[in-house]
């Protein structure tokens, strides 16, 4: 049993739905041997897919940064997670697609002969952040971002975010704020956005950090309140000295971060910047 997926979850394996449990791959998949595959996280909220247009769009650019054949054309992938949806009675929940190279001979180089990629597609139970963390914060410790440089593929390759999340597991925090070379990246699975002076800045999308779908919906909120936005390198002093720590994902939604190696961000409370952006964000998610 999967902890966290019902037994009798159906998931969706190349061109079959099938119990979570009857559900297996082989041993010389690539994605099982090098981790050579992609994967994307749909929030839903009441059966409604939040952004899902922009995460297949992330999809399509991972693919293609792995030139890994695409399995389906739009419409068959918004086909395959209404029917995901279709078979679970959870109307708040997670959509798990990934997609692998396939199996092949074990060879690092991408195999001489095309192959199928794996598609595998599922539902998990979700529930969005309790108003316990909107109101309190979130803490978080300062470490270097030891990752591969191509953070902009949303890759199943993520021992480093695995490593980063368990310091911060290990440090007593919810998460962590990475730097490379003295600037600031990102979490072990979210962006992080630094509200200083009145704006809000985020680190500039690239190969460093992985542009998640709420970096464009961030800005968005931030134009409709008034917020001047900055895309723009941020040193490790200035998220120090930042009025208000910020992260964001899928699952996280936005929520404020109000210590940061143990010493309090701004006021040591969610500031106004998260109070208009969380705002903003609930409102986007009543009008689906």
């Amino acid at each position: 049993m999967i902890p966290g997926v019902p037994g009798e979850s159906q998931v969706y394996l190349n061109g079959e739905f099938l119990r979570v449990d009857e559900a297996k791959i082989s041993v010389l998949d690539r994605g099982f041997i090098f981790g050579d595959g992609i994967y994307e996280v749909v929030p839903v909220y009441h059966g409604n897919a939040f952004r899902m247009a922009e995460h297949l769009n992330r999809l399509d650019r991972s693919l293609a940064a792995l030139r890994i054949t695409q399995p389906f054309d739009r419409a068959g992938w918004i086909n395959l997670i209404e029917e995901l949806l279709a078979r679970t009675n959870l109307d708040t929940c997670i959509v798990y697609l990934q997609v692998t190279r396939g199996v092949a001979k074990r060879d690092h180089q991408f195999p001489a002969t095309p192959v199928t990629p794996t598609v595998f597609g599922m539902i998990s139970p979700w529930s969005p952040p309790p108003a316990a963390q909107r109101t309190q914060g979130l803490t978080a410790i300062s470490i270097p971002d030891e990752r591969w440089l191509h953070c902009e593929i949303k890759s199943v390759s993520l021992l480093g975010n695995v490593l980063a999340k368990q310091q911060a597991v290990d440090a007593q925090a919810d998460e962590v704020v990475q730097f490379r070379d003295g600037f600031l990246t990102e979490g072990s699975s979210t962006n992080i956005w630094v509200a200083s002076g009145g704006k809000l800045l985020a680190p500039p999308k690239n190969n460093l950090i992985l542009e998640g779908i709420r970096y464009g919906l961030m800005g968005e909120l931030a134009a409709e309140a008034g917020i001047p936005f900055e895309s723009r390198p941020i040193s490790q002093e200035e998220v120090l000295q930042a009025d208000e720590l910020m992260l964001s994902s899928a699952t996280k939604e936005v929520l404020p971060i109000v210590t940061l190696d143990g010493k309090p961000v701004g006021t040591g409370k969610p500031g106004p910047v998260f109070e208009q952006l969380r705002a903003g964000y609930d409102a986007r998610i009543a009008a689906l």
